[in-house]
């Protein structure tokens, strides 16, 4: 058994979905080696995420507006591991940070709230995301559609649709299932909406040089997850991928091998570049030779997304 000779210090964010997960990890991590509940205690960090809610993400710094304060507590000691959405992580990430674990993976699929179906949708329907992806998905399906800037949380959104701002959102399976809301929304199929890089998956971080820490944090690892996740991961790093950037990606365990699908999209919906694969688990190179293959065959407009 690990044991340690004080609570440990869990970070999260303080939004319901991210607490909901951090609890979910303190319990893991219990359950796994026989700790009492008092073995973590949850470190509440807000975000610079969390605080601005009137602009679009790619506006004012991307995916590190989710994770550098939480990057911070770690690094100074304040926390000794974060537990994060792992869509939210940016692909490439401070050094001295180690992804240590990830637990079992969640329904990966997008919900459409607010309507039976996209046929369902009025004319010239307006739909609420601050998902580049989830927009140029919706174009592609609704080319009529007008997308308007949404963001908040779950109860936000959900607030905003009901008050007739939009006619629907999209929100994470995961997500409302992990707040007890899985009755919200229509499932949407994978082969109509490809969902985003780790969607569905909670990853724990924490200092590469902290060997007990990641010991206690392997032990909970769900490998399946893992592998999926850093496939998808690493296309993103082929394409150089932003919050700007609509970018599908999602990895199946195949056998022993993982089924790799990914599209980049025109924020209109009116390109769309696929590949897919069978590649090794632990092949990097060839999950990032998947992004490339994506640029190499997108027109100047939509690879332009990717530059700089």
């Amino acid at each position: 058994m690990i044991l340690f000779d004080r609570p440990l210090r869990l970070g999260t964010r303080g939004s319901p979905l991210a607490l909901a997960q951090a609890r979910m990890t303190a319990r893991a991590l219990c359950d796994t080696h026989g700790w009492p509940d008092s073995a973590v205690a949850i470190v509440t960090v807000q975000t610079s995420g969390d605080r601005i809610q009137d602009r679009a993400l790619a506006e004012i710094g991307g995916k590190a507006l989710w994770t550098k304060e939480l990057d911070r507590a770690l690094a100074e000691g304040d926390i000794d591991f974060a537990v994060h959405s792992m869509k939210d992580v940016e692909t490439l990430r401070p050094a001295e940070m180690r992804i240590a674990a990830m637990l079992p993976r969640a329904d990966v699929r997008d919900k459409l709230v607010g309507a039976d179906s996209f046929d369902a949708l009025p004319d010239n329907p307006v739909v609420g995301t601050s998902s580049p992806r989830r927009a140029a998905q919706v174009a592609r399906l609704r080319p009529d559609a007008t997308i308007t800037l949404f963001r908040g949380n779950v109860a936000t959104r959900l607030a905003k649709l009901a008050a007739g701002e939009v006619h629907a959102t999209l929100l994470a399976a995961a997500g409302l299932d992990r707040l007890g809301q899985g009755d919200v929304g229509i499932t949407i199929p994978v082969d109509m909406m490809l969902p985003a890089p780790s969607q569905g998956a909670v990853g724990i971080e924490t200092l590469g040089d902290n060997e007990a820490v990641l010991a206690a944090l392997a032990a909970i690892s769900d490998a399946d997850t893992f592998d999926c996740v850093m496939a998808e991961r690493n296309v993103l790093m082929g394409l150089g991928g932003t919050c700007h950037s609509p970018i599908a990606a999602l990895a199946l365990v195949d056998g022993d091998r993982l089924h790799l699908r990914a599209e980049i999209i025109s924020p209109n919906g009116q390109e769309t570049v696929r590949d897919e694969a069978r590649i090794d688990r632990h092949d990097s190179d060839a999950a990032q030779a998947m992004g490339r293959s994506l640029l190499d065959r997108a027109s100047p407009a939509l690879r332009s997304l990717f530059e700089g």
